[in-house]
């Protein structure tokens, strides 16, 4: 276990995106989308790891584990409110977001609820801990992917000439997975039984995790896409799975402003590691180097202070 060696805490943010045009990201719609996507999947998804990291708080026995553990939950609830406020900038666009938003709140507050995959009769004590963990090592499976890309974010240069707001925002929250990147990793590990079992797991659910990932940031960028007039993005909007993919790569090496599609693949074989530990993923110092200049983290800091 690598535990955070600094208290994580949640900061209070607040981001103002009345003047946010639709495209933030100037002449990239494909890119827009694809990140403006996030805005209708993560609130019920963060929501989520919060029930369930607060489930699994009384299984913790390690001291400095359970404080990272209630740090993670505070900083996640504040990302889910933030994105969530974020829809209206969305709607403000004439953009529809019901859909796209109802498909993640079925997927995490129906499928994996408290009844396994939404069925009830499965709901009983002999499967309790079991189902509980196996949703965190869902957890640290999409928290692996976060890191990733709050890594890439901190390292992006691109994003210096999108509209400052919006990239604010989601530096700022990439920024904190960053921070908190080793945490669900360590919670898993904690509550599995044997290394194997560990290791065994957290490969299978991953096999689970990559695909569906993929699925639903497709689904969320064709979703807004469609309902953009930009010949682009409608050229976006009618594209497969598979086309998506194209597009993340050529999009990633030619504007940079999202990662390209083997960056993702290039994270996942890294998890195939016996030896793997997301402590290896990313630059704490640098994260919270941009939290420190990032101008709504300044804003809630000196609101704190008074």
């Amino acid at each position: 276990m690598t535990a955070v060696r600094h208290q994580l805490k949640a900061r209070r943010v607040q981001f103002n995106l009345d003047n946010t045009p639709l495209h933030w990201l100037p002449d990239d719609p494909f890119a827009t989308h694809m990140i403006n996507g996030i805005h209708l999947l993560l609130p019920a998804g963060e929501l989520w790891f919060c029930r369930v990291y607060n489930q699994a708080l009384p299984y913790v026995t390690d001291a400095q584990l359970r404080a990272d553990v209630e740090g993670f939950i505070r900083q996640e609830a504040v990302h889910s409110r933030v994105h969530s406020k974020a829809e209206q900038y969305l709607v403000q666009h004439g953009l529809q977001t019901d859909e796209i938003r109802e498909k993640s709140e079925w997927l995490f507050g129906h499928m994996l609820g408290d009844a396994p995959f939404g069925l009830g009769f499965l709901k009983n004590r002999l499967l309790e801990k079991q189902w509980l963990v196996i949703r965190v090592g869902l957890v640290a499976a999409v928290e692996h992917f976060t890191g990733m890309l709050g890594q890439w974010a901190m390292d992006n240069k691109s994003w210096d000439k999108a509209d400052p707001v919006m990239a604010d925002l989601f530096r700022w929250h990439l920024a904190e997975e960053v921070e908190h990147r080793t945490v669900a990793f360590d919670l898993f590990e904690h509550l599995c039984k044997t290394q194997l079992g560990f290791y065994v797991s957290r490969q299978a659910l991953m096999a689970i995790v990559f695909p569906l990932f993929l699925h639903f940031l497709a689904m969320a960028c064709r979703g807004l896409a469609g309902q953009d007039a930009d010949r682009e993005a409608q050229r976006v909007a009618r594209q497969s799975l598979l086309g998506i993919l194209a597009e993340l790569q050529r999009a990633g090496r030619k504007t940079e402003n999202v990662p390209t599609f083997t960056f993702l693949v290039a994270g996942t074989l890294r998890w195939l590691s016996p030896r793997f530990h997301p402590v290896t993923e990313g630059n704490t110092e640098q994260a919270l180097d941009y939290i420190a200049r990032s101008p709504a983290a300044r804003a809630a800091a000196a609101q704190t202070m008074h």
